[in-house]
């Protein structure tokens, strides 16, 4: 292991510079990888990805929705039956052509999302009123050959997510459950101590073949937005097309009304990109793998008292149900503070002579590096302080990404916004096409999507009466 471990870029230095070592030198992940884009997950990434799992695996069987699996593979045909949805993707679609030197029939898409194998197979299962409401999600990965792989995490060409897929009787039932999932990601954000700003997607920038979506936007400290989570209003224009229809009540075909959402491992780098410091990544207790790490210091003639007392405290934490790893390694105590801070681990606990002899043991906060003592027979407060810790990161996190947004009325305005823009907004596409390029990349996100917002002016771009409140920003 390298001693040259801890982070060398200052964030408001280089950003890009610094979160590229966070999560190299941190061990989120390898991008030495042989094909550019498909990167190696190391196993601390993925146990985050496990914990973001877990969390959100919970919230969608308690709504009693089914894990399952689909193909990898899709047939061309099946993309082309929804020609908006297709043309969406087709760019980043990459298809398998032959198989030991033969050419294929029929071109096979690796999936780059799953509505049309899905939707095929919806087809065959509902029959009647009786099988809605259809509930589904998959655990999978998904390759899209972006052009623009620039961040680990955040763009690739393979990551990780979930994607859910349901089938409703009626559209209004169909509605209801889009707000399901945006509950479902409430939870989510609450676990990764994470707020965002939940906004309807404008028209030109909804997913493809959807009647709307709403998305999860996050602010990141180089002041620019990552999308996050999203639930898609499908209405019938995938039913339709792949003839997914059932008897109602009166014995009448009708066809279903469907939604799609999805959460993929791009969320281990707005994590870091959002909660992160010059030290490294900070990880919120409900998803870091490791909340607590022991550190014991070590002098000679006492090395035994002192890892004897550290196991002690290892398995009286474990018992009261806290993530905890005994760092034992033969390194430096210095060598592993840094590593430690690094990874983001939420609290560190130290165990010395003198803390063995005091019956206490010393920790220190990765939110702000502060310093406290706990009597060993007081263990139970170290629940106390995660807890803590957990509801200041999601304060913290309310207040920057309030304190991001700036409200402007016209162009010159938007000029001195550092991260997000409120204004008004026409509707034409072309002012927004205008607005990106004389802003040099602020970009309308959406509207609010839990609260509409009447325009207090003209549209900041051509001044004609304003249709809407947007938000504009800079994106990955």
């Amino acid at each position: 292991m390298s001693e040259e471990l801890g982070v060398t870029t200052k964030m408001k230095d280089n950003f890009s510079k610094w979160y590229l070592e966070v999560v190299r030198k941190g061990n989120f992940i390898d991008q030495r990888s042989p094909v550019k884009g498909c990167d190696v997950i190391t196993p601390w990434g993925y146990a985050i990805w496990e914990k973001i799992r877990d969390v959100f695996d919970c919230q969608i069987k308690k709504n009693n929705v089914k894990n399952a699996y689909f193909p990898l593979l899709i047939p061309e045909r099946f993309l082309k039956k929804e020609e908006e949805h297709f043309a969406g993707f087709k760019a980043e679609t990459l298809m398998a052509t032959e198989v030991g030197g033969e050419k294929l029939e029929e071109k096979l898409a690796i999936r780059p999302t799953s509505e049309t194998i899905m939707y095929y197979m919806y087809a065959l299962w509902i029959r009647s009123y009786k099988d809605l409401p259809l509930l589904i999600n998959q655990w999978n990965n998904i390759v899209r050959w972006d052009t623009k792989v620039t961040k680990p995490f955040i763009r690739g060409r393979e990551f990780l997510w979930q994607e859910g897929h349901t089938a409703h009787a009626t559209k209004e039932d169909a509605e209801k459950w889009v707000e399901t999932t945006l509950k479902m990601y409430n939870a989510a954000y609450d676990a990764l101590a994470l707020d965002k700003l939940l906004l309807k997607r404008p028209k030109f920038d909804t997913f493809a073949g959807a009647d709307y979506s709403a998305v999860f936007d996050t602010v990141t400290q180089d002041d620019k937005i990552v999308q996050g989570p999203g639930t898609h209003m499908l209405g019938q224009n995938f039913s339709k097309p792949f003839d997914v229809k059932f008897l109602d009540k009166n014995g009448k075909k009708q066809y279903v009304w469907q939604t799609s959402w999805g959460m993929s491992t791009r969320q281990i780098g707005i994590l870091i990109m959002h909660h992160g410091d010059d030290k490294g990544a900070v990880l919120p207790p409900a998803v870091a793998p490791q909340q607590v790490v022991i550190v014991p210091i070590l002098f000679k003639g006492k090395e035994k008292i002192v890892l004897n007392k550290a196991d002690e405290v290892k398995n009286n934490l474990e018992k009261i149900g806290i993530r905890v790893f005994l760092d034992n390694r033969n390194y430096s105590a210095g060598f592993k503070f840094n590593e430690w801070e690094l990874k983001g681990v939420p609290l560190r606990i130290e165990i010395g002579p003198k803390d063995v002899e005091g019956k206490e043991i010393t920790y220190a906060r990765r939110l702000d590096g502060k310093k406290g003592k706990i009597k060993l027979s007081e263990l139970k407060k170290v629940r106390e302080l995660l807890d803590n810790i957990q509801k200041e990161m999601h304060e913290k996190s309310k207040k920057f990404t309030k304190g991001s947004i700036q409200t402007v009325s016209s162009m010159n305005e938007l000029k001195n916004v550092k991260a997000v823009a409120r204004t008004n907004w026409c509707g034409s596409s072309e002012c927004h096409d205008n607005i990106k390029f004389e802003s040099k990349g602020f970009e309308i996100r959406g509207t609010l999507y839990e609260k509409e917002e009447r325009p207090f002016g003209h549209c900041i771009h051509c001044g004609k009466d304003a249709k809407h409140v947007v938000y504009l920003a800079r994106a990955y």
